[in-house]
């Protein structure tokens, strides 16, 4: 077969040219079907890009979930150490300070 890109010979199991390295076999995101031409599958005919950028806004949507539950983690923590600072402060405050006024 000929590269579609340069017009260089390929052997025809291969994935990829030799000279210009452009993609000779596209293989279906969701059944797995590989087929020579990309965009939309020939046999269940779901469109790749479409797919492709479904499955990384799922991805992205359960990365913001860890992420959030993290920054909750982690601000819980930094409040926690920082409280017996902060009750003493205001201790001091409404104790200390009362009898200066």
């Amino acid at each position: 077969m000929k590269c579609p890109k340069c017009g260089a010979e390929a052997r025809e199991v291969a994935r990829f040219c030799q000279r210009c390295h452009a993609t000779l076999r596209f293989s279906c995101p969701s059944c797995g079907h590989e087929q020579r031409q990309g965009g939309v599958c020939e046999k269940c005919g779901t469109n790749f890009l479409k797919y492709i950028n479904a499955v990384v806004a799922m991805k992205k949507v359960g990365a913001d979930a860890i992420h959030d539950r993290f920054e909750r983690r982690s601000s819980l923590l930094t409040n926690t150490i920082w409280l017996p600072f902060t009750w003493m402060s205001l201790l001091r405050h409404f104790f200390v300070g009362s009898r200066d006024r």
